[in-house]
């Protein structure tokens, strides 16, 4: 008998390799040629058929060495006005963008004079150097600045503090939705998961095809992106995982499968919706100003969402049998499967789960961005793993404490350093809260050996 069946084993083997062999060879053959490689600028700027540009004078003559930068739909970019005053700034999308003029590059005492700006150009409320641009019929637009004499219009450090606090909440909050999802998959399985950025970036996808291709309700599409992230992980654990587990693969094997799978996902969402960024219904409204605090109703809505999805989540945890189970089996599965407890069934309640936050994390994420692109949940993968790491290993209330933190800390740290450096500021506050106390904020010591 076991000649039979090692032969038998030995010949689906074969089957499975050649299936995916094929599956290999369609995917390559079904997918469209790559472009080019796109041509830049001496500055790094991508060249596209879309851009703003000007001059920068001040009494007729031109200034050079102005930083401009321009933000907007998920993009942003810089650059500096040459010895003849010149400046052009490239955008991927014919949308509008916020240009801004960085005043500390300007001679002193001078601002860009209000009186002599573009017909229908005005400051944004509060600044004396930032504009709301758009494009008209065609796919280039020039903007002219004149400097003149003035007082620049200044926020006080305070003022940007509470401003850059309430961005760090908001942040934080829906941060918190995805790794507590990534840390009870960690609790009951020891699994870091990799492809949970895919799970992130699955709930946006589903609401951007939903609204935006099928022309859907938006709140119809936010229903199909949550009951979709739900079903996505119940067919993960169903069709990947729980094989594994039950073969008896190791942690480290598994990791191994999640970065795989990371990797196949992340680029099977980038054929299908290419590589662009594309927004969903609604994205980058006129924000309400509290005082220095400017919000959106977007944020708005997307605090009062995560605040009562982590409230249902710490009474499903606390107050259910099922919730009860995930922490008892996160404490001890051995224990927790000899008290009777079917491991695999929570197991799957857990994906299901994780899976659900994922998607209104993903959806969150992809307003306050804003914008669905193929990789958007890669960008915060690595704020997933240092938060659940901070509030300490497998505890879902644990991952909330730590997004909190990791969330402000990146932005209150651009009051200090430039904006590209602020995810680095989460690790720079990890790395000094483990060494005070290596088992993470709400975790437990524990002995090794």
């Amino acid at each position: 008998m076991r000649p039979t069946i090692s032969a038998t084993r030995s010949g689906m083997r074969w089957v499975i390799i050649l299936l995916a062999s094929l599956l290999a060879i369609a995917f390559l053959w079904l997918q469209p040629p790559a472009a080019a490689s796109a041509e830049e600028t001496d500055d790094g700027q991508e060249i596209t058929e879309f851009y703003f540009a000007g001059v920068i004078t001040f009494d007729d003559d031109p200034v050079e060495g102005v930083v401009m930068s321009i933000k907007g739909n998920g993009f942003e970019g810089d650059t500096e006005t040459d010895a003849e005053g010149k400046w052009r700034l490239y955008v991927p999308e014919k949308e509008t963008y916020t240009l801004t003029v960085d005043e500390d590059t300007l001679p002193k005492g001078v601002i860009v004079d209000p009186a002599l700006l573009p017909e229908g150009t005005q400051p944004i409320a509060g600044t004396t150097a930032s504009f709301e641009v758009e494009f008209g019929l065609t796919g280039t637009k020039i903007m002219n600045l004149f400097l003149g004499e003035g007082e620049r219009l200044t926020t006080s450090f305070i003022d940007q503090l509470l401003s850059r606090l309430v961005g760090g909440l908001n942040f934080g909050l829906l941060l918190a939705l995805a790794s507590m999802g990534a840390a009870l998959i960690y609790g009951t399985t020891r699994l870091s998961n990799f492809a949970h950025a895919e799970m992130v970036t699955w709930g946006g996808l589903v609401a951007l095809v939903t609204t935006s291709f099928w022309h859907l309700p938006l709140w119809l599409g936010i229903v199909a992106a949550v009951v979709g992230g739900g079903l996505f992980g119940w067919a993960l654990d169903a069709g990947i995982w729980r094989p594994l587990r039950r073969r008896g693969l190791g942690v480290v094997q598994l990791m191994i499968v999640s970065i795989g799978l990371s990797l196949a996902l992340r680029y099977a969402f980038q054929y299908l919706i290419g590589g662009g960024t594309r927004q969903l219904p609604g994205a980058s409204p006129e924000p309400f100003r509290f005082g220095p605090i400017s919000l959106s109703y977007i944020d708005l809505i997307g605090i009062v969402v995560s605040v009562v999805v982590i409230l249902g989540v710490a009474f499903f945890l606390t107050r259910t049998r099922i919730g009860k189970a995930t922490r008892a089996i996160s404490d001890n599965p051995q224990l927790a499967a000899a008290s009777g407890i079917d491991v695999d069934k929570v197991v799957r309640y857990v994906w299901i789960l994780s899976g659900t936050l994922a998607a209104i994390s993903g959806i969150l994420w992809a307003y306050f961005r804003p914008g669905v692109k193929w990789d958007m949940g890669m960008q915060m993968l690595l704020l997933i793993f240092a938060a659940i790491t901070l509030g300490g290993l497998g505890t879902a209330f644990g991952a909330l404490v730590g997004s909190l933190i990791v969330g402000i800390a990146v932005e209150v740290s651009t009051l200090w350093i430039p904006s590209d450096l602020k995810y680095a500021s989460a690790l720079v506050v990890l790395i000094v809260i483990l060494l005070v106390r290596p088992q993470g904020l709400l975790g437990r010591r524990e002995r090794l050996g």
